[in-house]
């Protein structure tokens, strides 16, 4: 039986001028679609920096304006305590003094001290909770991370999975191809061979 050459070169394992053609549109589908995902992906990346930029200036906005709430407040007590102090309640406090003198001043320095105490207490809680977020949102995104680098490995090991067993059957195909041309050939008459 007479091959033509192009049959010989497919049985011999050359690839035909099809399948090289073949190949290559699939190498540049490939490559495009690898293109697009590095695309999609840098311009994700550029607004990650927008992204993270929001989010420090959210926090530092929020630290900012728990400080001014923290001071007007502040401010605001003391110009109410002094004002109380000096239309109200100082003359009746000092009435009351002269009269018992074992009678403590309600806003006295040390208890103004312990009102300051108390709002500095609130403040920093509040401060601290807000720490506390951040870090949670921190630690979250770095598990998020572990657990994407997983998976990129993990992935990584299927595909080599899938290309060794692709190889193989690849391989397996082509030594059946072989051993079968072989006894064809051994079965014909020695002038056909």
């Amino acid at each position: 039986m007479n091959m033509s050459k192009k049959e010989q070169e497919s049985s011999n394992g050359s690839p035909s001028q099809t399948q090289r053609d073949q190949q290559e549109a699939i190498n540049r589908t490939f490559d495009q679609t690898r293109n697009n995902i590095k695309k999609t992906v840098n311009e994700a990346q550029k607004g990650i920096s927008d992204y993270t930029q929001q989010v420090t200036s959210t926090q530092e906005r929020t630290l900012e304006i728990a400080r001014d709430i923290a001071d007007n407040y502040i401010e605001s007590q003391k110009e109410i305590i002094n004002s109380f102090n000096q239309s109200i309640w100082t003359p009746y406090v000092e009435n009351v003094v002269n009269r018992t003198s074992a009678f403590p001043a309600v806003f006295s320095p040390s208890r103004a001290e312990v009102y300051g105490n108390t709002l500095t207490n609130i403040v920093d809680n509040f401060v601290t909770a807000t720490r506390l977020a951040n870090k949670t949102v921190f630690t979250n995104a770095e598990l998020i991370n572990t657990s994407l680098q997983q998976a990129r490995n993990n992935f990584r090991e299927f595909s080599k999975i899938g290309v060794t067993a692709v190889k193989n059957i690849n391989q397996t195909a082509n030594e059946f191809a072989t051993i079968g041309m072989s006894a064809v050939q051994s079965t014909l008459p020695a002038g056909k061979r």
